[in-house]
């Protein structure tokens, strides 16, 4: 077993995962990311990138392949060795804001540092604040069905981020958000992702949020591909979708 290089933080080679129903969801992906990189997995709907964000978190056990965190072996774990790394390393954001009814939204927010076992103020302080930032900070105290859709959604982003992780899966993290409000999230998200030295794997099929990353890579059919085109104009700045290439 050949152990991943030293300054990848993450590493995965030749993932293979099929579906419960058979159908193929990853076909021999590896990738490597650097410590405290934003990587962007692109490509169209079904390509197999919310697999490959779950394989590489520890989602789901990958049935052939290798995933390595911090030259660790992943796929060797068993399932509460997994969620204990999901608890305590990962961060996960999806694209819909899976919140807590009973909860408010600070509570939601802290929820990860308090089952780490994190002093409640301390807990609430660090929700507070990433509340603040991402603008839903006087909605601390409301509860989910009282919150707009793109408000949860922001709840869902600050609990992702409270915690510090070392690596933050965002799968389309910005689905729920109108147009308007994506540039200044994502803004946030990359912003608190560099200045905090976390290490994001964002899967997207947007052509404006790929480009806020570091590097990116693409799947079609769940194989890698050198481009893929993203159906999204070009934006203000003159960066064009890519065209197919395998």
């Amino acid at each position: 077993m050949e152990a991943p290089p030293d300054n990848d933080v993450l590493w995965a080679r030749s993932l293979h995962f099929s579906h419960r129903d058979g159908s193929p969801g990853l076909a021999g992906v590896s990738l490597g990311v650097r410590e405290g990189e934003i990587l962007a997995v692109c490509g169209p709907r079904g390509s197999g990138k919310t697999t490959l964000l779950r394989c590489l978190s520890g989602q789901v056990p990958v049935r052939t392949g290798e995933v390595w965190f911090n030259s660790a072996p992943v796929h060797t774990l068993g399932p509460l060795a997994r969620e204990r790394l999901r608890r305590d390393r990962f961060g996960w954001i999806g694209p819909e804001p899976c919140l807590v009814p009973e909860l408010n939204a600070w509570e939601n927010a802290a929820l990860p540092l308090m089952l780490r076992g994190a002093p409640r103020r301390r807990a609430k302080a660090a929700a507070l604040e990433w509340l603040e930032r991402l603008d839903v900070g006087d909605r601390a105290r409301r509860r989910p069905h009282e919150l707009r859709q793109a408000e949860r959604q922001r709840v869902a982003i600050a609990r992702a981020l409270a915690p510090g992780p070392t690596v933050l899966f965002a799968d389309e993290p910005t689905a729920p958000l109108h147009r308007a409000d994506r540039r200044h999230v994502l803004r946030t998200l990359t912003t608190a992702a560099r200045s905090h030295g976390i290490t994001v794997v964002l899967a997207t099929h947007d052509a404006d949020t790929a480009a806020l990353a570091d590097r990116t890579v693409n799947l079609l059919d769940g194989r890698r591909v050198h481009t893929v085109h993203l159906p999204d104009p070009a934006d203000p700045e003159g960066r064009a979708a890519c065209s197919l290439s395998v």
